[in-house]
């Protein structure tokens, strides 16, 4: 039996657009795809967790596994998993980090990422974090994944290599909308709202980010929001 020689690698799909594109990305560079869902007390984890099966399916990844962590939302300090937290409105301009920053919650996804890349002879992980999570979102910074990258490298067994991917690190995320209607990704099967399951909220910072993306690129987004304000520059 010969053995495959194909390209493998895990992608971190979170149901959001960010991820889908990282997904068809990856796809595009010739990788067989496992994806990684996790839930970990979100608001919106049940929404996240259709939209991520459903790109599975569509992307006919050759594995998908969820993963269910209760320890980001028991350890707090985040709106998206504490109900005594507000969900802020969206503000573009600021450069504070959000109340919806969970304390470093990256690094405890690219350690599963990793830990599932590994064991699957896969020699990538793809995160699609860009530009505009820079200021937010300390774990979203390019200082990060690379230092992230010195420690898969020194943590893992000698003819292990795995290669931290962020595809739009350098993009912003109208490039993101942009590249993914370039792929084709079906952008109507993903989700971004911190708040609602259905419909969007439109204001808070996941849906103002997404729309104002999907409106600089001249396409309407595909999903249903109870409000579309204007957020195109």
């Amino acid at each position: 039996m010969t053995e495959s020689t194909s390209k493998r690698a895990v992608v971190l799909v979170s149901g959001g657009m960010d991820s889908a594109t990282a997904a068809y990305e990856a796809q595009a560079e010739g990788y067989d795809l496992y994806l990684l869902h996790t839930s970990y007390g979100q608001e919106t984890e049940d929404k996240e967790y259709e939209c991520a099966e459903r790109l599975a399916e569509e992307v006919d990844a050759a594995d998908f596994l969820r993963i269910e962590t209760d320890h980001l939302a028991a350890i707090g300090g985040s709106s998206l998993t504490d109900d005594e937290m507000d969900i802020a409105d969206a503000d573009l301009d600021s450069e504070s980090v959000p109340t919806s920053y969970v304390p470093f919650r990256n690094a405890n996804l690219l350690a599963m990422a990793v830990s599932y890349a590994e064991a699957n002879d896969c020699e990538a992980v793809f995160i699609g974090a860009h530009t505009e999570d820079f200021s937010g979102y300390p774990d979203c910074r390019p200082a990060f994944f690379d230092a992230f990258q010195g420690v898969v490298d020194a943590g893992t067994r000698d003819d292990t290599h795995v290669e931290i991917r962020a595809p739009f690190a350098e993009l912003s995320k109208t490039d993101i909308a942009d590249r993914g209607v370039e792929l084709g990704v079906p952008y109507e099967d993903t989700w971004s709202c911190y708040r609602a399951e259905s419909p969007a909220c439109g204001t808070c910072d996941a849906c103002a980010f997404r729309l104002k993306a999907f409106q600089n690129v001249g396409v309407r987004d595909p999903i249903e929001y109870e409000r579309r304000p204007e957020y195109a520059d």
